[in-house]
């Protein structure tokens, strides 16, 4: 391992910021694959003997079998009686799914975009104005549209909708980003003295300009991360995300919305778990800005 990378790895570890994010985010990436183990109860399973109790507060439902037992939700139920704990904990599989499936895929094609249009400057001009055509279309709209097309589909449908539409009004920032880190390389001597060798374009791109863009592109990626499932939980409060019927952190909201002043658990609980992984994706992306970034390693 080179000095740099083992500096970056130091800091990394030193930064209080990264170690707070990276726990969270584990701590919830164990919740959304776990959810079948800690979810006591079935999320989508109707009990109106069990209608807007409280946190703590015991019901009789009944189990598997049909016999009568006591049970104290966690998290109080909602107005169908659904166990909010459950819901929320199965919830954070889709926020999770559509948070990293937006930003791997983003990254992935800003990314391949964003090499051609910085190295090969005659095709700039065309991608870069392509770009800005996309970054002209209003995302919610564009998302709204999507999943409109997609309503009367099967599930997969719906979530492919959805992170087709968060995906869509990514790219062009990550394009913009990686094409102004190429532009800076191609410049640089190391570069200059590939090209007079006559080495390959596709191994010049590999070798010389492709690693100088991971560390932005991490950063970047957590930030795409946190605004999906921003967009995602949006979608799914205004009734046209992902259905009712699954869970997700932003429908649990939506459907306790009109009972917020009598059970204001089925709006807290979901909308903590939210802010929390949000909140710990964007602390790991500044963190990691700091450590990757040779220039701002003093202040970690």
């Amino acid at each position: 391992m080179s000095a740099a990378r083992k500096g970056a790895l130091g800091r990394a570890v030193r930064s209080k910021g990264v170690i707070f994010g990276a726990v969270v985010m584990l701590a919830m990436l164990f919740v959304a694959l776990a959810a079948p183990l800690l979810g006591a109860v079935d999320p989508v399973r109707i009990d109106p003997g069990c209608r807007n109790r409280a946190p703590g507060v015991e019901c009789m439902t009944r189990d598997a079998s049909g016999a009568r037992v006591a049970m104290v939700p966690l998290m109080g139920t909602d107005s169908l009686g659904r166990d909010v704990y459950s819901r929320v904990v199965y919830g954070a599989r889709v926020s999770l799914l559509v948070g990293l499936a937006v930003a791997a895929i983003s990254i992935s094609i800003g990314l391949a975009i964003g090499l051609v249009a910085g190295y090969f400057r005659w095709l700039d001009a065309v991608v870069m104005r392509l770009m800005d055509g996309l970054m002209a279309i209003p995302g919610i709209l564009l998302a709204i549209g999507l999943v409109a097309a997609w309503r009367s589909g099967l599930w997969g449908g719906i979530v492919f909708a959805v992170i087709l539409a968060i995906v869509v009004p990514e790219i062009p920032r990550v394009v913009r980003l990686v094409r102004s880190v190429v532009l800076t390389i191609r410049e640089e001597p190391y570069v200059e003295a590939a090209i007079s060798v006559g080495t390959p374009t596709p191994l010049i791109l590999i070798r010389h300009v492709l690693p100088n863009t991971i560390a932005p592109l991490i950063v970047q990626g957590t930030y795409i991360c946190a605004s999906a499932m921003l967009v995602e939980a949006i979608l799914s409060f205004l009734g046209i995300g992902i259905p009712p019927q699954t869970p997700s952190w932003g429908n649990i909201m939506a459907e306790g919305r009109t009972l917020f002043r009598v059970a204001p658990h089925n709006i807290l609980f979901p909308g903590i778990f939210l802010a929390a992984t949000v909140l710990a994706v964007n602390v790991l992306g500044d963190g990691l800005r700091d450590t990757l970034d040779p220039r701002m390693s003093k202040r970690v």
